[in-house]
């Protein structure tokens, strides 16, 4: 599934193609993706104008007059700006027709993916409850510490939780934790503040680094423009099972943590 530098990517590709174009006309060649698409993307969207394109967590979000589309790529989604006249292929599920003589079409295979509708000054049931972004000045060591006393989840899972921080999902957690020392096992409530200020400094330079790079290449990702992410060939311990450390050449260790697969080094991670 596309994390937070993918989504983020796809968004700042989009943006230049779609603000201030108009909508002319939405194609739903079925009814629902994962939830039925709402009404509204067919009858209220057309004629408005896409004032910004803006991200919320792994959810890009088309702002128009009345409200804005809500979309989510899901496992297998991408969206593409292509000539009105490309033919769609079977995937090819939604088309928006802009007044440039494009059309944003969005692909996705396995249907996980979500086109909604949230109307202006309404916050989406699906937004509700997220914690901040993990670039914002609202993230940092001493919030982590604050909301963290008491719990004895691995830290990896309280990391990847949406309503403490937004947008850190499996590969930039692991990565994180790798690169303040954290072993993923330990339990939330017992790392220290300083520790924490370490993460939250390590969460903020992966992601920045990994959305310059182009977010990292999954199976079922590309770019707007067709382009993979390049961040993949950097990665230190998420998919390297088996392998040894790169930092100390220790054999790396593997164990699951809330039905992820988690790896981590037990010499640099304590």
């Amino acid at each position: 599934m596309p994390e937070l530098p993918e989504v983020e990517t796809t968004r700042a590709g989009l943006a230049p193609h779609l603000e201030g174009r108009r909508v002319l006309a939405a194609t739903l060649r079925r009814p629902d993706l994962r939830w039925p698409i709402p009404a509204a993307i067919r009858d209220e969207l057309p004629g408005q104008r896409i004032g910004a394109v803006r991200r919320r967590a792994k959810y890009l979000l088309l702002e128009a007059q009345t409200g804005s589309a809500l979309l989510h790529l899901g496992m297998s989604g991408c969206l593409r700006v292509l000539p009105a006249a490309s033919p769609p292929g079977p995937h090819d599920h939604v088309d928006l027709a802009l007044d440039s003589g494009r059309v944003l079409r969005f692909t996705d295979p396995r249907r996980f993916g979500c086109l909604l509708w949230q109307p202006a000054g309404e916050t989406h049931a699906l937004l509700r409850g997220l914690g901040p972004e993990p670039l914002s000045d609202d993230f940092d060591g001493d919030y982590l510490f604050a909301l963290s006393r008491g719990r004895r989840a691995p830290v990896k899972t309280f990391l990847m939780d949406q309503a403490v921080v937004v947008g850190v999902g499996n590969i930039y957690a692991a990565e994180s934790l790798f690169r303040a020392g954290i072993h993923p096992l330990r339990a939330a409530g017992a790392v220290s503040r300083a520790r924490y200020a370490a993460l939250a400094d390590a969460v903020r330079a992966i992601l920045g680094h990994a959305i310059a790079r182009g977010g990292t290449t999954l199976r079922d990702f590309l770019a707007p423009d067709g382009a993979p992410g390049y961040f993949e060939q950097e990665l230190w311990v998420y998919g390297r099972e088996g392998e040894t450390c790169k930092a100390c050449g220790t054999a790396l260790r593997q164990a699951r943590v809330g039905q992820r697969a988690t790896v981590w080094c037990p010499r640099c991670q304590r």
